[in-house]
């Protein structure tokens, strides 16, 4: 049940009968026309656009449709009243049942409330973490990881098919330094002393894998050259960074639907097949780019290389795709990528890279739209770092010197959930900080504390309940007479839970999982002040002291904030809480 989507029908309906009268004009678009809450909540219960965007394709006055429109809405016995402000918003105050309604509609559909087929089924790829494989995720990773699952798990619900994908990054020159790495650590473990120079990577983690690599091969490739043990021990320490990798994610709360491997694209023709695809749409060709702009450096020099016309799909230049020497570009594997997934036949991708692939963005975009002839849209999120904090002093981090903060340090320390909602309390595109200390406050400044001593809150209400001999299950609460749900206070709530189902379309449609987080968090708020207001106003109370009936009614309000917080929790992947200690 959306009842904004309701109301919206019943404005398009009263518009339809003014054309219908000539009080308006045939072959108006209405798609435009929107019904949401209004700023100011004092102006009334929703608002409608639908004057103001229909005036100027009308030739009419804004506030002449409004004042015919009002007359409609008014006529309706789910509107209570419909008034014109300023040149022609209308703002409408509905009745009480409608959102007595939305509290049994709630109960009723349970975990479904505000479910949505506005994806129509329709195929999306969700790629996120796609991290390096030299290596266990560290918190930068954290954020990616975090974002992509919940954006896969709002998507989903909201009636798109999800798949969770992560590429693996082993086709290029870091796997080669991990393998070098862990022959260091394999030669430690045959008691040598080794050092570990720049460009390799001295993490304590690849101990246990140079370990691992000594149970294996024993002393085959002590004091061997390179030709003999790289590329075997990269395939062996590529493959143990991912079972590490893969750890790391569960522990999170994160099940990838597939993994894709960069080296799959090598020396398999993959690669090659994309970039004839791009050049028989006539966008390949050789030539020499412009130096780059500003100050030009020292080693420039205009070199003829494959390029790929992506100017022509909106990119600023040209990219290369094939260097003078003829070694493939960073570039012409992810596009080889991209035209596999195209291929795959999705009807939408979604790329979640970190802050530091903003220049990738253009590119990407302009290789998908090229590889699907613009049938394919391609939508890339760029997740900003995270800072953290402790004992009030910042928390230093440095992959290639062993020192970062790992993904597991976090977890480790405030647990998955509490990780996940506080990685989601900013827009994907805003640095955010993340506070040891803070986060595991027990404050309403902390939002995590906040949505889940809301659940928690309700749990104790319903317990408290049914050790009186009420009974509070949900199909019982639904059957309760809700027309005794009529103070202001108890529909303020009932007006928040509503919000729910238009929240999650807009959240899907914007690919955007905060808004989830954001209201969840005003959820809550709404349920303590009503919940503080029972401290004065007993008649607010959830529990009423010998009459089971109105209890009932007043418990199907918290139980239906509770359903909502859990369903919204569930697709950010947290757990909702029963009790607080």
């Amino acid at each position: 049940m959306n009842l904004f989507t309701e109301m919206r029908a019943l404005v398009i309906a009263s518009l339809e009968q003014m054309q219908a009268e000539g009080a308006l004009p045939e072959g108006l678009d209405f798609t435009n026309v929107a019904v949401e809450p209004p700023r100011d909540a004092l102006h009334g219960d929703m608002a409608t656009n639908a004057a103001m965007v229909l005036a100027k394709p009308a030739k009419m006055k804004p506030r002449d449709i409004a004042e015919v429109l009002a007359g409609k809405l008014a006529a309706d016995a789910r509107v209570t009243s419909a008034e014109v402000a300023g040149p022609g918003f209308l703002n409408m105050r509905l009745a009480a049942s409608l959102w007595q309604g939305v509290v049994k509609a709630a109960l009723d559909a349970g975990s479904d409330f505000g479910r949505s087929s506005m994806g129509q089924g329709k195929s999306v790829n969700v790629e996120y973490v796609s991290a390096n494989p030299t290596g266990p995720l560290h918190v930068g990773h954290t954020r990616g990881a975090v974002f992509g699952d919940a954006l896969a798990s709002l998507l989903d619900f909201v009636g798109f098919d999800v798949t969770r994908e992560y590429y693996i990054n082993d086709g290029g020159a870091q796997v080669d330094v991990l393998a070098r790495s862990v022959y260091l650590r394999y030669l430690e473990a045959h008691g040598q002393d080794v050092a570990f120079e720049d460009g390799t990577y001295p993490g304590e983690y690849l101990i246990e894998v140079g370990e691992a690599l000594k149970a294996k091969v024993g002393d085959a490739y002590v004091g061997k050259g390179e030709d003999v043990w790289l590329a075997e021990i990269r395939e062996f320490a590529t493959a143990a960074m991912m079972d590490l990798i893969r750890d790391d994610l569960k522990a999170l709360g994160v099940e990838m639907d597939k993994f894709y491997s960069e080296k799959s694209l090598y020396g398999t023709g993959r690669i090659e097949a994309a970039l004839e695809a791009l050049e028989n749409k006539g966008l390949i060709y050789e030539g020499v780019l412009e130096p780059p702009k500003g100050k030009k450096p020292e080693d420039w020099e205009p070199r003829e290389q494959t390029l790929f016309k992506s100017t022509e799909h909106g990119d600023d230049v040209d990219r290369p795709v094939k260097k003078s020497d003829g070694a493939w570009t960073y570039f012409a594997p992810d596009i080889a990528y991209h035209y596999d997934k195209v291929t795959r036949g999705y009807d939408a991708l979604i790329d979640v890279f970190g802050a530091d692939h903003g220049g990738y963005v253009k590119r990407m975009k302009a290789a998908v739209s090229a590889l699907s002839d613009g049938k394919t849209p391609l939508d890339i999120k760029l997740t900003q770092l995270v800072k953290l904090w402790k004992n009030g002093e910042p928390f230093k981090m440095s992959k290639r010197a062993g020192n970062f903060v790992t993904l597991r340090d976090v977890v480790d320390q405030v647990g998955p959930g509490v990780t996940r909602f506080v990685m989601l309390t900013r827009k994907n595109d805003a640095p955010l900080d993340f506070d040891f200390d803070k986060v595991l406050e027990s404050s309403k400044d902390n939002p995590v504390f906040y949505v889940q001593y809301a659940h928690s809150r309700v749990c104790s209400v319903i317990r408290k309940a049914e050790e009186a001999g009420i009974t509070a299950d949900d199909a019982t609460l639904s059957a309760a007479d809700l027309g005794k749900l009529d103070s202001e206070a108890e529909i303020n709530v009932a007006k928040k839970i509503a919000e729910w189902p238009r929240l999650v379309e807009i959240a899907g449609r914007t690919n955007e999982p905060h808004r989830v987080a954001f209201y969840l968090y005003e959820l809550a708020s709404e349920l303590h002040s009503h919940y503080k207001k029972g401290d004065d106003d007993h008649s607010l109370r959830f529990v009423q002291e010998g009459d089971p009936a109105t209890s009932q009614a007043k418990i199907a309000l918290a139980r239906a904030v509770a359903i909502v917080i859990s369903a919204g929790l569930g697709i950010l992947g947290v757990t909702p809480a029963q009790e607080m200690r």
